[in-house]
């Protein structure tokens, strides 16, 4: 896996010291990793299951997501608000 040399030394001294949420890098690199291996660049993926792979409690997941939401680096979309979301990675510096 290739990462873009952005994420380490930038996103990562961003969301850590600015931030102040390494919960957010973490799922971050997750989804990136995940969502490399598919055609969307996309991961469909509960906060629950999140929580269990990234070893995060499952409102840290949810507060990295609305972070990662908010700064436009991830877009979470639900087919149905009880529907397991799906998650894109986006790359805004990449242009």
């Amino acid at each position: 896996m290739r990462v873009d040399a952005y994420v380490l030394e930038t996103l990562l001294g961003d969301l850590t010291g600015h931030d102040r949420s390494p919960s957010a890098f973490v799922v971050y690199l997750y989804l990136w990793y995940h969502a490399s291996k598919t055609r969307h660049r996309s991961v469909r993926a509960s906060h629950q299951t999140l929580a269990g792979e990234t070893g995060l409690s499952k409102s840290g997941v949810q507060a990295a997501l609305r972070l990662l939401n908010r700064r436009k680096l991830v877009r979470s979309v639900r087919e149905t608000q009880t529907a397991t979301p799906e998650h894109f990675v986006l790359r805004p510096w990449r242009r």
